[in-house]
């Protein structure tokens, strides 16, 4: 019997949320938080290379990150606190090419997000403190890394940004160009996915 939950989102293909097995007992609870086995079989027939991790605080926002040539498939959760996590399809031909998609993802639930090559990324800390850890499909290659504004109007993604919360962006991350321009500089050909540094 699988251990994991698949939700696929029915919006935009490719995307999905998963909801790992619990397993308390009176000492705390132990799960698994990924086995190539229950995920191939779901269809997403992964091997990841590299994992990453990131703190924090509350009104950060990291993105909208992707990489050119370069592109991964992640897996991402969070360990402590709560995000919303957004992806934007950018997916040269996709009958979705520039929608957007978000999930809170939470400690608390330990729901995870699957987001295939082909998406820029990015999520915003509603909580005081997120710690945030995702698995990657290749690895990082600097050169290749890119994004797209966070607040563009033409994309329209709802953050949930509340009015006691104050924005925190990099200098990067709050220059970079809009959707149509930052995306008409992209290779000439399927894309496949979003990744990130500096988050």
């Amino acid at each position: 019997m699988g251990r994991f939950k698949f939700e696929k989102c029915l919006d935009i293909e490719g995307l999905y949320v998963v909801e790992p097995k619990l397993f308390p007992d009176e000492r705390g609870y132990s799960m698994e938080t990924y086995n190539y086995k229950d995920f191939a079989e779901a269809g997403l027939d992964l091997v990841f290379l590299q994992e990453n991790q990131s703190m924090s605080t509350k009104g950060v926002l990291r993105g909208l990150h992707f990489q050119r040539t370069y592109q991964q498939g992640k897996l991402v959760r969070v360990l402590r606190g709560e995000v919303f996590d957004a992806v934007v399809d950018i997916r040269e031909g996709s009958n979705t090419y520039g929608k957007w998609f978000g999930v809170i993802l939470s400690a608390e639930k330990k729901n995870m997000f699957y987001i295939p090559e082909g998406f820029a990324h990015g999520f915003l800390v509603l909580s005081d403190r997120a710690e945030f850890a995702y698995k990657l499909t290749d690895y990082y290659h600097p050169e290749d890394e890119d994004g797209i504004s966070w607040n563009d109007k033409s994309i329209g993604i709802d953050w949930p940004i509340s009015n006691d919360m104050k924005v925190i962006t990099s200098e990067r991350d709050s220059n970079h160009p809009a959707f149509h321009e930052g995306i008409a500089l992209m290779p000439k050909r399927k894309l496949e996915l979003s990744a990130d540094r500096n988050w």
